[in-house]
């Protein structure tokens, strides 16, 4: 019969919950009898498994060669326009004017030219252009053949010679006029546009670095700069041999700059190549090879003293170091994997061991504190088996929760390469972890209980003496051979109380965390947490600059410090492309172009036309007098010759039209100049649809940042979304509704508290960071979970008993888990990268804010909040009533019977 006043559905549900509960318990009792009774069989599949794929990994090894394609977000509107603007002008022409920091496509070589702080880098001309010709002269030998710059060069249309940067021809009316000492002969340096001495009107401001121009000077002259930046551009026909003789010369390009440094004391030479981005992103994987094993011996250390006792007999240390041994033989099968279905590596899957050190350890502690909850009278297969019940539940719940969060992280829907490709990796990696969890560890654990029961040493596998034996011994053999007999003689119920994580939370911090004078200054210490959290998260930037991929002492980022330094104020460049044939003769168009240009440094043969009709004092109103005095007389003047590049032409009869133009905009930016990068690209993009002008603009840099900030959010929030759904679903159905809800509050305040502390501590929202952000969300429901659920279904007088018999039953596994976790990221700090340092963070924020969580504010939290303990105690007094009813009865029944009570 239902109690009064409770719904049937109710009823129902509760009969669901315990029905699903105890079928899986049910199946995981028969897993474990399974794995019992088959030990050898689920320790040698494993192993074959491992040893099969770990071979084929060290033979298909291949690194991942196309960095673009792994960070720039996939589906970016800028690759569009980067084809729609090749095929109107050939982007080789213009990689002069297209600069965009570290991230110009094809092949080249750049050098910055940096001079002492207080001199002026202009006065040493002579010097720059001996380092120049020493790149023009610079030889590379291939198949007999020896190469310099001008057989490898783009070439200019209008003279087929080599497209130089401009800076090279002021530097060179510089040395001319300092050989021939005239004051009249000065060349007269503007910043950021200047006149050459041909009469062309040049942009400079990405060449010239540093600047300081005269004072009260209209024309903004140069006064003195500090950094020139000269970048040599190569052809890209697509070949496999050009490419090959492209990047020979870019590495003797690098080792001629190291040698100039050497002979050139008063400059300081930064040199950077095509290939450089790549080298120093998988620098990285290099440089963290020997800390990556130093941080296994770490956890390896760490799980052997965690599991190790005083009593030899049910110390387990080898079962701690097997387990940390079983989740890495399940990395090394998954890479396996991955490499055998044409994967490649790339830096970023650095991660994964310790993502899944940090789940698969937790499965590992688990199982031991399971079997150390079980009777030790009955026999070890049992005993297996009644953990299996007890623990692998959750962990399967855990695992699929991981599954599935990663799982969607590898869907269509995530827009960059490396999360998808890392997301990928890591559900293989949750399954193999899964299945050798329960098959190649549950084997090592059944022939330790195995041991045990026969009363073997937990280290040295001998028979343990009997207790008169010892005490005739020494007392250092008697230590070493003490199995706990002094601590079961005084019947202790449950001998593994004595191992010392356990004893300290039961005795001691138990009863610390639950007083009364300390739940104050545990809230206290939750709205200091939550006001740190919500103050970071609304201060989140996006992580779109690569340089926080790459090994932090590279030549890539000592560069990108001295460019963006430097040459912020005038880069990048954008390309404004028109494509559709524009009335650019209409006045009401000429404003039109004159608004979108408008805050901008433009570059533009537009411009410079309308100023030539204007001197020439020529009228053309009309479009057969503006396009003939545009190709008759404009275009052939020496000056305005480099814009024919720029206009496309095309001949209806007798009638010429212009179809297509290009001009480009220069933004003046500060020192954040990325952020205002994306700003500009969102401000113009609209103005292309809403304006009569049909236009798009470009920047290489555009293919990685656009749309970078969306790219990086929505896999955590799809993962988010996937757990919120998966506990919502599971409400009515797992355990119990309230364990569900107050895992979801618990996930989202360790999410949070993670996304805000990060970005406190400069951390960007790249793709690393948004994988530690998924991470964490399995991360939290890990730990959670297991004390949250069994706090709700413990059945004490008080919510306080609740929480300190969840403590005790899983503290010293989370405990054990979170501090081998913390342990092992300590080698990430000597790791000199911009990448690891941001994984080190990140795991260690998630791994602080869990166990703040476990151990400091659930604990309390708890005691006051729902679910309330009243029905239980209701259900203890109605019994212990009963019970006194029935003895009554009996005595009255038998009023010569004594009964005890």
């Amino acid at each position: 019969m239902r109690r009064p006043g409770v719904p049937a559905s109710w009823i129902w549900w509760r009969m669901l919950r315990q029905v699903l509960r105890r079928g899986l318990q049910s199946f995981c009792h028969r897993l474990g009898l399974c794995v019992s009774r088959h030990p050898v069989f689920f320790l040698t599949v494993p192993a074959v498994l491992t040893i099969t794929f770990g071979l084929s990994a060290l033979n298909r090894f291949q690194p991942e060669g196309d960095l673009e394609r792994l960070v720039a977000p996939s589906h970016s509107l800028a690759k569009i326009e980067r084809s729609l603007a090749s095929s109107l002008f050939p982007l080789d022409q213009s990689k002069s004017q297209l600069y965009s920091d570290l991230h110009t496509p094809g092949r080249y070589g750049r050098v910055i030219l940096l001079s002492p702080p207080g001199d002026n880098i202009l006065l040493q001309a002579e010097g720059i252009l001996q380092t120049h010709r020493a790149v023009l002269e610079m030889k590379v030998n291939h198949k007999g053949y020896n190469y310099t710059f001008s057989h490898l060069c783009v070439l200019r249309n209008q003279d087929k010679k080599c497209v130089l940067d401009d800076i090279i021809s002021v530097l060179e009316d510089l040395r001319q006029a300092a050989v021939s000492n005239k004051t009249t002969a000065r060349v007269q340096v503007r910043y950021p546009n200047t006149k050459l001495k041909d009469g062309r009107n040049s942009f400079i401001g990405h060449q010239l670095g540093g600047v300081v121009e005269v004072p009260n000077s209209k024309d903004q002259r140069v006064k003195s700069a500090r950094a020139i930046q000269i970048t040599y551009y190569l052809q890209t026909y697509g070949s496999a041999t050009q490419d090959l003789i492209g990047e020979k010369w870019e590495n003797e390009f690098c080792k001629l700059m190291r040698k100039l440094q050497e002979e050139h004391q008063d400059l300081q030479l930064h040199s950077l190549a095509s290939f450089s981005l790549w080298r120093d992103f998988h620098k990285t994987s290099i440089l963290a090879r020997s800390k990556v094993l130093v941080s296994l011996v770490l956890i390896l250390t760490t799980a052997t003293l965690s599991s190790s006792m005083k009593d030899c007999l049910r110390s387990k240390p080898f079962l701690g170091l097997l387990g940390v041994l079983t989740v890495c033989i399940s990395i090394i099968t998954a890479a396996g994997i991955f490499f055998i279905t044409d994967g490649k590596y790339n830096s970023t899957l650095l991660g994964i061991p310790f993502f899944a050190m940090g789940h698969g350890t937790k499965g590992v502690f688990e199982l031991l504190s399971g079997w150390r909850r079980t009777k030790e009278n009955l026999p070890f297969k049992d005993r297996v088996a009644d953990a299996y019940s007890d623990v692998m539940v959750t962990y399967t719940m855990t695992s699929s929760l991981y599954f599935i969060t990663f799982g969607m992280g590898a869907s269509p829907f995530t827009n960059i390469e490396a999360v998808k490709v890392f997301c990928q990796n890591m559900c293989v990696s949750i399954l193999l972890n899964y299945f050798y969890i329960f098959s190649f560890f549950g084997s090592c654990l059944v022939f330790a209980g195995q041991l045990e029961q026969n009363r073997y040493h937990s280290i040295f596998c001998c028979k343990i003496p009997s207790a008169e034996y010892l005490d005739r011994k020494p007392v250092w053999f008697q230590t070493v051979m003490n199995d706990g007999h002094q601590q079961t003689s005084h019947h202790e119920t449950n001998p593994y109380q004595h191992h010392f994580i356990q004893h300290f939370l039961r005795e001691h911090y138990n009863e610390w965390i639950t007083n009364i004078y300390v739940k104050p200054f545990v809230v206290i210490l939750y709205l200091i947490y939550a006001s740190f959290s919500f103050m970071g998260c609304l201060q989140i930037s996006d992580g779109a600059n690569i340089i926080n991929l790459l090994a932090s002492d590279s030549p890539s980022v000592s560069y990108a410090m001295v460019q963006q330094k430097y040459f912020s104020n005038y880069s990048p460049v954008i390309g404004f492309y028109i494509y559709e044939p524009l009335e650019y003769w209409n006045s009401s168009v000429q404003e039109d172009l004159q608004r979108l240009c408008s805050g901008f440094t433009a570059v533009s043969w537009v411009e410079q036309y309308y100023h030539f009709l204007k001197v020439s004092n020529i009228s053309a109103n009309n479009k057969s007098d503006f396009i003939s005095v545009l190709q008759s007389s404009f275009l052939k003047k020496p000056e305005f010759q480099h814009f024919r590049n720029d206009i496309i032409f095309s001949k209806a009869g007798d009638e010429n039209n212009i179809i297509a133009s290009r001009l480009y905009l220069v933004a003046r930016t500060s020192r954040d100049k990325q952020k205002e990068v994306i700003e500009v690209l969102e401000k113009l993009r609209p103005l292309s649809l809403s304006k009569s002008i049909r236009f798009i603009v470009f920047n290489p840099s555009f293919v990685f940042t656009d749309h970078y900030s969306l790219s990086v959010t929505v896999p955590v929030l799809i993962a988010g979304f996937g757990v919120l759904l998966v506990l919502i679903l599971t409400f009515f159905l797992v355990i119990h509704p309230l364990g569900n809800f107050w895992l979801i509050l618990s996930v989202t305040s360790i999410e949070l508290g993670v996304l805000g502390l990060m970005t406190l501590w400069n951390v960007d929202m790249d793709c690393i960071s948004i994988l530690c952000l998924i991470y964490t969300l399995n991360f939290a429901i890990d730990h959670c979970a297991p004390l949250l659920y069994t706090f709700v279904l413990a059945t004490e007088h008080t919510r306080t008993q609740c929480i300190k018999s969840s403590l005790q039953e899983h503290g010293t596994a989370i405990l054990q888990n979170i501090t081998s976790f913390l342990i092992g990221l300590v080698p990430l700090l000597f790791v000199p990268s911009n990448l690891t340092f941001t994984l080190f963070k990140c795991l260690l924020l998630t791994g602080g804010c869990t166990l703040l969580h476990c151990f400091v504010i659930l604990p309390v939290f708890l005691t006051f909040f729902p679910p309330s303990k009243k029905h239980h105690k209701k259900k203890k007094r109605a019994k212990r009533k009963e019970r006194e009813e029935i003895e009554c009865i009996e005595i009255q029944e038998n009023p010569d019977h004594v009964t005890t009570v």
